[in-house]
């Protein structure tokens, strides 16, 4: 592992991946007649406001002249069209295309955004990682069902992960000037006063009725706030690349809890994408000596 990784900020990114993870099984819980984008708006919305009063709370926010607005509206806008494109595509070409172009692509733009924009140096530990998770996410994808291949879809799913990986760019280059609380409290709530629009000409009855309000408040504080919480203290010294590798932790908690929580069942396909997954997330995390031990070889 370089120098330039804390371990304590890696477990801070996968501690984001598993609650991002839930994100679906919550959803599953929701009443009939729930509207996807009115979720997405509401889930940054509620976090944003929850991170802002954190802000606030400990007075990190700062003076207006102080930030780098073009950066940070360029991470809020990121941010909200993550939200759209990843929503729109796994309406369009299903969860398992959606899911696994959206979240599969984002480590390639990751490694590129790094590389380009910030010098990282791609090393064989991260691309043998890379490979075997975004291969797990890939075989996730193959749990039976209906596979819909839609053109729009997929295209919109590598939005989502070019969307992620350019949101994460930016977030980076702030924290590194900026509180992190402030900066995910301006960023988050950004990204919802871009989305609010979607909310005017929808049905938002459905969130009247408790178990919504419980999915609503579970996305908004545990799978925005908390999470992102987490997720911008691990940014700040980790790798780019790196963090967006980690995260692939997201389908494969997204995956055990179907089995434990909602009695799904997976084949041996998916069950191998778990043990690809997991395997490519110890070959990032692990802590030996690669260098050292082939030269002693």
């Amino acid at each position: 592992m370089h120098r330039q990784h804390s371990y304590a900020g890696i477990w801070y990114i996968l501690g984001a991946a598993l609650l991002w993870g839930t994100t679906g099984t919550a959803q599953a819980f929701s009443p009939l007649g729930f509207d996807p984008k009115v979720i997405g708006a509401m889930r940054l919305l509620i976090g944003g406001v929850a991170l802002l009063i954190l802000a606030l709370y400990n007075r990190e926010l700062g003076a207006f002249k102080d930030w780098n607005w073009t950066l940070l509206l360029g991470a809020a806008a990121f941010t909200a069209s993550y939200q759209l494109c990843f929503f729109a595509a796994v309406a369009k070409t299903g969860v398992a295309i959606g899911t696994i172009i959206g979240i599969g692509s984002a480590p390639v733009f990751g490694g590129i955004l790094g590389r380009v924009f910030r010098r990282e140096r791609l090393s064989r530990r991260w691309y043998a990682a890379t490979v075997l998770a975004v291969c797990g996410c890939m075989f996730l994808s193959f749990n039976g069902g209906d596979i819909r291949i839609d053109f729009v879809g997929i295209v919109l799913a590598i939005g989502a992960g070019a969307s992620y990986s350019t949101y994460s760019l930016m977030i980076k280059g702030l924290v590194e000037k900026h509180p992190p609380n402030a900066v995910m409290a301006l960023v988050v709530c950004g990204g919802a006063i871009i989305l609010s629009p979607l909310l005017l000409n929808c049905d938002i009855n459905w969130l009247l009725q408790p178990r919504a309000i419980g999915v609503v408040l579970h996305l908004g504080i545990a799978t925005m706030a908390l999470s992102y919480w987490l997720f911008v203290r691990g940014l700040k010294t980790v790798q780019l690349s790196t963090t967006v590798t980690l995260t692939l932790a997201e389908p494969m908690t997204a995956a055990l809890l179907g089995i434990v929580v909602l009695g799904e069942q997976l084949n041996g396909q998916a069950l191998s994408g778990i043990g690809l997954i997991f395997s490519g997330l110890i070959v990032l995390i692990a802590r030996w000596p690669l260098k050292s031990k082939l030269k002693q070889a």
